[in-house]
Order: structure tokens, then C-alpha cells, then sequence
């Protein structure tokens, strides 16, 4: 991260997997760019031996994170930041079976304006870089647009956050780790922040009253802060602020009461993410490689961004192929079954499913989720179909609809961070996909 990002440029900082506030979310939304001319290949990123001067992306270029270049960097963090593996375990990969269908004809209508179009006409307006759709545990549609390949990684984003929270929940179910307990009891270093009279299950549903600002408008607000400490945006020379996630967390301090509403701050995901490697005693990657991805038959190993101190994202900083983050998916739907295995106790699946409460989900304001809640760090939608889903700006989705035994992953390079932006094309569409499939 580090220099790649600077403040000039609002949209850098959403790559880390940070989300906009939710009075943010429903800001009207400037007109957007034509898909088309603003892919890789029109504008000529990174286009030949060498690039042309003007078309390079480097680590330190401050627009080099920016729309419309982001459509080339999302699936190429790995060349411009450092990284944490996350190994993928020994063996060969267990194929994904096929049952390829066209679906790019399905109808439905946008949220709010009521436009009718179809999925494969949707694809295109939300920036998707890569889409597939798995069904009864088979793939029936899976295409790729613009730098993102089958084999190549794409930035998660906040989609990072629910792998931390399925994690803690796991953790929990496991009895190593208390939800009721203090934070403090895991992390002494916090007793004198927000957090020091805060619970881990607040941590893990985001109700903590905590002093951080996540508006990128405003050169004061916290998440500055947070980017120069995790080196997301240049320090300079006379900087004396924290220098790690770890010394910034120990400045957070509290605004209001803890446990009165959702309240969504990346911190918390960081929070949580020192609490996992304190118990366990493995880093993020160690971890999520031991417990699920080396269980997954997955196709490659995926990998954390990392601060100057080599700790991982835990708020927006996982990469994986399409096709791994599917298989994710898969044995979430298939209640922590994968490839013969349980690798999740079926009560962690469940806990997650059934939710947090809507009440104080509401408070937040998120216009195009009427009725969800947020719990261990997924978003669960209470419809009739129980779907759920982990999110990320700028597109990053799994979208997982028990009801229809359907999952769908998107990754995606938005021009706009919130997905206010995406929501109203991307739900109804995912909705119209799944009755297809229960009806066929």
C-alpha cells in the first residue's frame, strides 16, 4: 500500500476496503463513465515492453489506484504492494463440475427507477471484471471481462471483513475464544481506547461507539489517520503519528455508546483481526490457510496486503482468483461442507445465517437494504430465500441464496466505492437469477 495511495484521490483509499459512511451510500451519484472506453485495453494501461510513460501504473504513481486505472490494478496488486500468502495446501486442485447455461437473457427491474434490462446487460453498467454463478454446487455461468482471468487474483475489498468474521465465529464455536469477553481480556494494549469497556461480539457485529470518520471528503477525519499509519498513503518526512495498524488502534477513542446501533468502521475488522492472531497465535494468512483454504481444493493460494510491519488487512486486504472465492462460497452454502470434509461446524454456518438484529441495523440508514442485519462480519438480507452475502466497494460480492442453493461471486472495478452504486442493478438481478435456476 503505502505510497501507492495519496489523498488527492478520494477513490485510492476505497481499495484498501474501507466503506463509505452510510449517509455517504446515499449521496446521488455523479454520471459514470462508459464502460467500454474506459477498459485496460482502449485506454492502454500498462501496454507494451515497456509501457509508454503516460500509460504506466507503478507503485508509487498517486493516480495509479484511480478509475479508470483501477480496472487494471485490482487484478494486479500483487506486482505493486507487498503481500502475505495464504497457501492454497498440497495436492491438486478439486475441479469446479460444469452445467453451463445462458442466462445473460434473465429480465428484472432496477431498484428505484424501475428500468428493465437483462443480467448480461447488467454485467457491463456495474464495471464487472469477472462473474460466476455456481448452482446446486455446479458452475453454470462464469465469464471474465478486462484484465481479470480464471488463473489471476482480484482485491476482495471488505468481502476480507466476513473471512474474519467466519473465522472469530469458528474460534468461538470452539470455545478459544469468549464473544462475551471484554477485548481487553485479547488485547490489553486497547485499555485505553474505544474498546476498553467493548465486547468481541460487538466487535464482530459492528456496534462499537468508536471516534472514527470514515468521510473521505474530510482531510480531518480518522481514516487519514488510519492510511498514513498503515503506510496506505505517504507519511512524510516529519510524520511522528503511528506507523503500524497495531499503534493506530491503540489511539481510537470512544463516541457513544457501544450496542445501540450497527455502525459500519473499518477498525473494527482490524480489531478483530489482532484478536484472531492473539488467540490463535498465526498470523492472518497462517490462519485462514490452516482452518479453510487449504480445505477447499482451491486453484490458488490467495494472499493479504500488508502494512510496513508485515500485518495483514483484515479489513479489505484479501486476494484470490474468482474461481477459489466461489468454492468459498460453496461450502458456506453447503453448510461448511467442502470436497467430503466439514471444515466448518454447521452451528458456525447457521449462527452467521440467522443474523443480527434489524433494529439496530436500520439506524445505519443503507437505503438499498431495507430490513438486513449484520453478524460476524456478514450482511444477511432476512428475504424469503435467507440469502446473505459478503461486500465489498467498488463490486466485490459473494451472493449466497440457500432457498435457490445458488452462489454468485463478482468482482468488479466500480468508479464509485459504495455499492448504493451497484446495489440497485446487482440484487435485483441476482434475485432473477436464482428464480430462473428454481424454476429449471
Amino acid at each position: 500500500m503505502r505510497a501507492f495511495f495519496t489523498g488527492r484521490y478520494l477513490a485510492l483509499l476505497a481499495s484498501c476496503g474501507v466503506m463509505v459512511s452510510a449517509h455517504a451510500q446515499q449521496t446521488p451519484q455523479p454520471s459514470l463513465p462508459d464502460p467500454a472506453a474506459t477498459t485496460v485495453q482502449a485506454m492502454g494501461w500498462m501496454q507494451g515492453f515497456p509501457p509508454a510513460p503516460d500509460k504506466l501504473i507503478t507503485f508509487d504513481n498517486p493516480v495509479g489506484n484511480a478509475y479508470p486505472r483501477s480496472r487494471w490494478t485490482f487484478s494486479h496488486i500483487r506486482e505493486l504492494v507487498p503481500t502475505a500468502n495464504v497457501w492454497r495446501g498440497p495436492g491438486n486442485p478439486v475441479a469446479l463440475p460444469q452445467a453451463l447455461r445462458d442466462l445473460d437473457g434473465v429480465r428484472f427491474k432496477a431498484l428505484g427507477s424501475g428500468e428493465e434490462l437483462s443480467f448480461g446487460e447488467s454485467l457491463a453498467r456495474n464495471y464487472t471484471d469477472g462473474i460466476l454463478v455456481l448452482h446446486q454446487g455446479k458452475v453454470v455461468y462464469e465469464k471474465y471481462f478486462g484484465e481479470l482471468k480464471p488463473e489471476r487474483p482480484h482485491i476482495a475489498m471488505s468481502v476480507t471483513k466476513s473471512f474474519v468474521g467466519t473465522l472469530a465465529a469458528l474460534l468461538a464455536h470452539e470455545g478459544k475464544l469468549d464473544p462475551e469477553a471484554a477485548v481487553t481480556r485479547y488485547l490489553p494494549e486497547l485499555k485505553d481506547t474505544a474498546y476498553a469497556d467493548a465486547t468481541v461480539r460487538q466487535v464482530m457485529d459492528m456496534t462499537i461507539g468508536v471516534r472514527y470518520s470514515e468521510a473521505y471528503a474530510d482531510p480531518k477525519a480518522e481514516i487519514w489517520d488510519y492510511a498514513r499509519a498503515g503506510g496506505m498513503i505517504p507519511q512524510g518526512r516529519d510524520y511522528a503519528g503511528p506507523k503500524s495498524f497495531y499503534e493506530f488502534l491503540q489511539t481510537l477513542q470512544k463516541e457513544g455508546p457501544h450496542d445501540q446501533a450497527f455502525a459500519y468502521k473499518t477498525v473494527n475488522s482490524e480489531v478483530l483481526a489482532w484478536i484472531l492472531r492473539r488467540v490463535s497465535g498465526q498470523s492472518l494468512a497462517q490462519l485462514l490457510s490452516e482452518r479453510i483454504w487449504s480445505h477447499l481444493g482451491a486453484e490458488q493460494d490467495a494472499f493479504f496486503m500488508v502494512d510496513r510491519t508485515g500485518t495483514e488487512s483484515g479489513g479489505g486486504g484479501l486476494n484470490t482468483s474468482l474461481r477459489d472465492l466461489a468454492r468459498f462460497g460453496e461450502m458456506m452454502r453447503n453448510n461448511g461442507q467442502a470436497n467430503g470434509q466439514q471444515v466448518l461446524p454447521r452451528a458456525v454456518i447457521d449462527d452467521i445465517r440467522t443474523g443480527g438484529d434489524p433494529a439496530k441495523f436500520a439506524k445505519a440508514g443503507y437505503a438499498t437494504l431495507p430490513g438486513w442485519s449484520y453478524r460476524n462480519m456478514w450482511w444477511v438480507s432476512h428475504n424469503a430465500h435467507g440469502a446473505y452475502s459478503a461486500r465489498g466497494i467498488h463490486g466485490q460480492t459473494i451472493y449466497i441464496d440457500p432457498k435457490a442453493e445458488m452462489v454468485i461471486v463478482r468482482y468488479a472495478a466500480h468508479p464509485v466505492a459504495a455499492n448504493a452504486a451497484i446495489d440497485p442493478l446487482s440484487l435485483p438481478a441476482y434475485q432473477a437469477v436464482a428464480e430462473t435456476l428454481m424454476r429449471k
